[in-house]
């Protein structure tokens, strides 16, 4: 039996370094025995302003960098995720299944929540992510810190649901890569690496960022105050997060492992900024591929909303049956 895994990324800024060795490598990575669905998460970007041209952009970046990736379109399902309707019309199953106390206690309302004009979006979007996770009947998702919280819903409230209607969804767990599964701010290592940073953000490296871009981003990291490099996530954040970065691009050996092969930052800093570029490289190459031929993206696209929606289906048929939802006549 093949091991299901799902993903899906908001496509609220251009891809990061991070989204890559957090995300889109592992799903390219991934065996041939997993059963891969990836999509772009273009609703979730809905819950605060935004620019309807600039949306649609990022949108078709963001599913071009998931192909250019290596996530293989034969053998996994990759779409953008307002093209499946079923995800919102589980979401609202879900709506009616959540309560006001646990939508109130996630992290991004409580942060963002409260202000003027704040949209409701924001408070229900979990059960969206909810809807995301429990349509494709998954029991891995990949997760980095900041979304356990989101994990763990999906799964109280399909627990909820299998309890009070009867068993309907596949209960899923958190998936977690051994290393670089939060890439911090080059500029501020106790932060992650976040798509939706200012553009020109200077410890942020995109993932179409030029090689000579790269390497200033990464000249210019911070690191700490003395001149040992050596491997302590919680007192020396930003060294670490160069050594894991390293690691993660093909580094021989743990962070650890590569501290102990310098005694320099710069040094350590020439090598990940070559690192970097050399994995970045035939993914920019790919990408311009891909983008030269719109037609033959949109037809991978297509299929891969065509078999979203198709694996979609039953489980939505089931959620409504389950909850006392009439069928519409044939």
């Amino acid at each position: 039996m093949n091991h299901r895994m799902l993903s899906g990324i908001t496509p609220s800024g251009s891809l990061t370094l991070g989204n890559y060795l957090g995300a889109l490598k592992r799903f390219a990575d991934a065996g041939h025995d997993t059963d891969g669905t990836f999509f772009v998460a273009d609703l979730h970007a809905l819950t605060i302003a935004h620019e309807p041209a600039r949306l649609r952009r990022l949108t078709r970046e963001t599913a071009l960098l998931f192909l250019a990736s290596g996530i293989d379109p034969d053998r996994s399902t990759a779409f953008v995720q307002s093209h499946v309707p079923e995800h919102v019309a589980l979401a609202y199953l879900l709506e009616c299944t959540a309560y006001v106390g646990e939508l109130g206690r996630m992290v991004q309302f409580k942060e963002k929540g409260g202000r003027p004009r704040t949209r409701a979006s924001l408070f229900t979007y979990p059960c969206l992510m909810a809807a995301d996770i429990l349509l494709y009947e998954t029991d891995a998702v990949p997760v980095g810190g900041d979304q356990d919280q989101h994990v763990e819903l999906a799964r109280d409230l399909a627990v909820r649901f299998n309890r009070t209607y009867g068993e309907t969804f596949v209960v899923p767990a958190l998936s977690r890569p051994a290393i670089a599964a939060r890439v911090a701010d080059l500029a501020d290592p106790t932060s992650k690496m976040d798509k939706s940073a200012l553009e020109g953000a200077s410890g942020v490296v995109r993932m179409l960022d030029s090689p000579d871009v790269v390497r200033r981003k990464v000249m210019r990291a911070v690191t700490d105050s003395d001149s040992e490099v050596s491997y302590d996530p919680h007192t020396k954040p930003g060294v670490s997060n160069l050594l894991e970065i390293l690691a993660s691009c093909g580094g021989v050996g743990s962070p650890a492992v590569l501290a102990s092969r310098y005694d320099s930052y710069g040094a350590l800093k020439q090598d990940v900024a070559d690192a970097v570029i050399g994995a970045l490289a035939p993914v920019q190459a790919r990408y311009a591929a891909l983008e030269a031929e719109p037609g033959h993206v949109d037809e991978v696209l297509a299929a891969g909303a065509r078999r979203a929606r198709e694996r979609a289906a039953p489980v939505l048929d089931r959620a409504r049956a389950a909850i006392g939802l009439s069928e519409p006549a044939s």
